[in-house]
């Protein structure tokens, strides 16, 4: 099991504490999606619905679905779906609560609800929109704690996991924020376990980490990459590269081990 007691968000969904967490940003739906990306709004609790975009392009490639970092919303990766795409990738960017065009508030409870009934809705969409490539899932920073919650519960039903920036362990990063753990009474074994999640999928599994991240450090990437449970897996050190200049410092890197685990899907 990835762990040994409940997972408990009460401590953090405190509203003094979710102003630190999370940092929204709205932006209205576009009015004409462009030619291969569709924006939907995925239903996660009766009238409440987050935005998604999709970037499709390959019937036959494979589909990452990607839990985006804090402070992003799915606009921001509209450059990165053409190059995903280029590689016969398609990708899908989901947002969070309160975040881009998506109703409601964000909170840690809702987030890691929320990913079960995404993860169910991009199942059936590739369905029903006849997408035959294996389902990868995919997350960035606050973005792998939703990523590793479906690879400890639904890991039968993914063909590939991708962290990129994601943390270990949640104190230091609530620290970091200005959140004190003792304080609020936050108890890391009872959290997001980020570490014992990643145990429990055997699964190809990449991780990707800036050498130099001051917000989640690369030692929790190390951390992850030797807890995962997975046979075929890989860590990749971006040189050079802070939390947030990743994908820029490290593009040729990022999307070499993209196209290896596709190619290894296919």
């Amino acid at each position: 099991m990835p762990r040994k007691t409940p997972a408990d968000f009460t401590a953090l969904d405190r509203p003094d504490v979710l102003t630190l967490l999370f940092h929204p940003r709205k932006t209205d739906r576009s009015v004409d999606d462009r030619a291969g990306t569709r924006e939907i709004r995925i239903p996660v609790e009766g009238d409440v619905h987050v935005g998604a975009r999709f970037h499709m392009a390959h019937a036959n490639g494979p589909c990452v679905l990607f839990f985006h970092g804090n402070g992003e919303i799915v606009s921001d990766y509209d450059d990165v779906g053409p190059l995903f795409n280029r590689l016969g990738i398609n990708l899908m960017v989901v947002d969070y609560r309160g975040y881009g065009f998506s109703d409601g508030n964000p909170t840690v409870a809702a987030m890691m609800a929320d990913c079960h009934r995404i993860f169910e809705f991009a199942e059936d969409w590739k369905v029903e929109n006849r997408f035959a490539g294996p389902l990868i899932v995919m997350g960035r920073s606050l973005g792998s704690a939703s990523a590793l919650e479906l690879a400890a519960t639904r890991g039968e039903r993914i063909d590939g996991l991708v962290i990129e920036s994601g943390f270990a362990w949640a104190g230091p990063l609530l620290r970091l924020l200005g959140v004190d753990p003792d304080r609020i009474g936050f108890d890391e074994s009872s959290g997001f376990a980020n570490v014992d999640k990643i145990r429990t999928f055997s699964g190809p599994t990449v991780i990707i980490h800036a050498e130099f991240d001051h917000i989640i450090p690369f030692t929790d990437g190390k951390a992850l990459f030797a807890a995962s449970g997975a046979e075929d897996k890989v860590l990749v050190k971006i040189p050079g590269a802070n939390h947030n200049d990743i994908f820029m410092r490290g593009l040729d890197r990022y999307l070499e081990a993209m196209m290896h685990l596709a190619e290894k899907l296919s």
